[in-house]
């Protein structure tokens, strides 16, 4: 029996159980034994895929931020990069048009923000049809994914997508679970949590981990976990991504429809071709990217407003602003000079580890 049918064979188990406290032990194990077959699925696709199989994906990444546009095939990828960016992406009222990565860049407050435009995924995508691996692939290293809907199939085609990349380690809108987890040559398994756990026990953990054949290991819970999150846990390669739903063709839908597909979290409706609602989707983009803007100042001289240098909001510390701009500048560092509101006095001496804000200036001393 090939993964394949192993895997649709759990799943056809899966939907026919139903879920409550007495099946739960079952269904967890069958989570776990799933979860292990996709991994493979994806590993021995990764292997055995040839030199062809990558052509056009390969994008080496430019700009302070890569955001990645998936979708069905027809639902106006290629008509809005090709309007927020100005690259050409070809258009056509048939689907598929769109066979490779075709990038494009666009500024927004002085960073330069890469889109990605890749070719319409497809159900089963996750699983090897059509080029879904490769698409999928290549979403897994954006910092931020637009699920580009036709408003006129938003909710189907929502869900569908969002299998897909559940079933390829894409965590969308979600934090990583409170959970450490750690092998061990010996000892069993061992857990302990500070919370009440009311989706799981220890019975089932262990059940889970011998189907990883893990014998040995610590789990410390901080958090009321669930099946699906001590096998993320384990697999330890789910990448956590923020994802905005733009919701296209607005222009072909009444008010009232519109009012209703309101109700979908993280969304933005609009319409790409005639460039509704661009303002909002461009700031919502900035919002979810989590970026921050610091500015140069040279010694004697004044701010440089014009080429802010672009930070994520995890990593702001003078540190991470001086190996932004070369490495060399640590190496010489002595202290740096900070304008802004994370001083409390404009201009205030600080060190490496101080915390940068949004539109803060600085000027670096060197020894």
């Amino acid at each position: 029996m090939s993964v394949l049918q192993k895997i649709a064979e759990i799943e056809n188990e899966m939907a026919k159980t139903q879920k409550n406290k007495a099946t739960n032990y079952h269904l967890g194990l069958l989570k776990a034994k799933l979860a292990r077959l996709k991994a493979q699925l994806i590993e021995g696709g990764a292997k055995s895929g040839g030199k062809g199989e990558s052509d056009g994906f390969d994008v080496s990444k430019t700009g302070d931020a890569r955001i990645g546009l998936i979708g069905f095939p027809s639902v106006g990828k290629s008509t809005f990069l090709n309007k927020i960016t100005g690259t050409f992406s070809e258009v056509a009222d048939y689907e598929f048009t769109t066979l490779t990565c075709v990038p494009g860049v666009f500024q927004y407050k002085g960073a330069k923000l890469q889109l990605l435009d890749l070719p319409g995924i497809i159900e089963g995508a996750k699983d090897g049809k059509g080029r879904g691996k490769q698409v999928i692939a290549v979403a897994r290293t954006c910092g931020l994914i637009l699920v580009i809907l036709d408003c006129m199939k938003s909710l189907v085609h929502k869900q569908i997508v969002e299998r897909e990349l559940e079933g390829f380690g894409i965590r969308l809108n979600k934090k990583p679970p409170n959970i450490t987890f750690t092998k061990r040559d010996k000892g069993g398994i061992v857990i302990s949590n500070s919370v009440p756990l009311t989706n799981i026990d220890d019975q089932i953990i262990k059940s889970i981990c011998h189907e990883y054949r893990i014998h040995n290991a610590t789990f410390g819970i901080w958090c009321d976990a669930t099946v699906d999150d001590i096998i993320d846990v384990i697999e330890g390669n789910r990448v956590y991504i923020p994802c905005i739903y733009v919701l296209n063709k607005i222009d072909q839908i009444t008010i009232e429809e519109l009012d209703i597909l309101a109700r979908i979290p993280h969304h933005v409706p609009i319409s790409a071709h005639h460039e509704w609602n661009f303002d909002e989707l461009i700031e919502k983009i900035w919002q979810y990217l989590d970026l921050i803007r610091v500015y140069t100042k040279p010694k004697g001289q004044i701010p440089d407003y014009s080429a802010p240098v672009i930070l994520p909001n995890a990593h702001r510390r003078v540190e991470d602003f001086c190996r932004r701009i070369h490495k060399q500048l640590l190496v010489d560092f002595k202290y740096a000079m900070v304008w802004g509101k994370s001083v409390k006095h404009n201009p205030q001496k600080v060190g490496k580890d101080h915390v940068l804000y949004d539109e803060d200036v600085v000027q670096v001393v060197k020894k």
